[in-house]
């Protein structure tokens, strides 16, 4: 059994905090701009040292605006008027995953229009270069002590602030490693396979859409919402299955186009 006692804040000048949560973000956009010039460098890229940079601007800018919207819009849609300042405190935690992909969707499709890039092109570019930005997010997760699991009794099950005093699943952490570290090596390695067009966009969704709907299992839902069903069914997995599904009919679409 493991004890959190992890400062959310990791230093302070004068009034002003700076929280490991924003760190994580950071080092997330680092990471994945790093990543991206990789790709960049290889053999037959149609990619320059400018437009990866612009696409992770325009995806930082997608992330936030629609992670921070998606959790008000599907994890906490009765949030009362007066409190709508809220949507502002990112450091506390509070991102949706699904809301920053559809945000980072629309930056995609924007960014394609100014550079003449196909949708697709964009997407399958930028795919391998997400999951270890997730895989930051969470550990972000981790320090401010949110979105813990299930009570375990396994020997790494952790106390969590505000999660009573039994010890939960960390499930934060189980994602980090599924959805960040293994995610990011399966991508990396089909990308450099030569898959048709979309296929990459399409083991993206399959894959996180995957491994999160496993995950919801012994992760504590949203107080606020508890069960959509069958005292199991989360909102996390319902946001998952269409990912899931439209990411194995990208792939099944991307190799009969390819074979015709």
């Amino acid at each position: 059994m493991i004890i959190h006692d992890i400062d959310p804040v990791a230093f302070s000048i004068g009034s002003f905090k700076v929280h490991w949560y924003g760190i994580t973000y950071l080092a997330g956009f680092a990471l994945a701009w790093w990543l991206g010039t990789v790709r960049a460098r290889q053999p037959g890229s149609s990619w320059n040292a400018e437009q990866v940079s612009d696409i992770i601007f325009y995806a930082a800018v997608g992330v936030i605006a629609g992670g921070r919207l998606g959790y008000m819009l599907f994890y906490n849609p009765f949030l009362p008027a007066g409190e709508a300042s809220q949507f502002w405190e990112v450091w506390k935690g509070g991102m949706s995953f699904h809301g920053g992909l559809i945000g980072v969707l629309i930056a995609m499709w924007l960014f394609g229009r100014r550079h003449r890039k196909g949708f697709f092109e964009v997407a399958d570019f930028v795919a391998p270069l997400v999951p270890l930005g997730l895989g930051a997010g969470r550990i972000g997760n981790y320090i401010n002590a949110e979105l813990w699991g299930k009570v375990s009794d396994l020997p790494w099950a952790v106390v969590f602030p505000g999660g009573g005093p039994l010890p939960r699943h960390p499930s934060m952490l189980y994602e980090f490693f599924l959805e960040g570290v293994v995610l990011f090596v399966i991508l990396w390695w089909y990308s450099k396979k030569g898959p048709p067009r979309m296929a990459v966009s399409g083991l993206f969704l399959l894959g996180y859409g995957s491994f999160r709907f496993l995950v919801e299992f012994v992760r504590e839902p949203d107080r606020q919402l508890g069960y959509l069903a069958f005292d199991w069914f989360t909102m996390g997995q319902a946001l998952s299955l269409p990912m899931i599904i439209g990411g194995g009919a990208l792939m099944w679409w991307a190799y009969r186009s390819a074979n015709n």
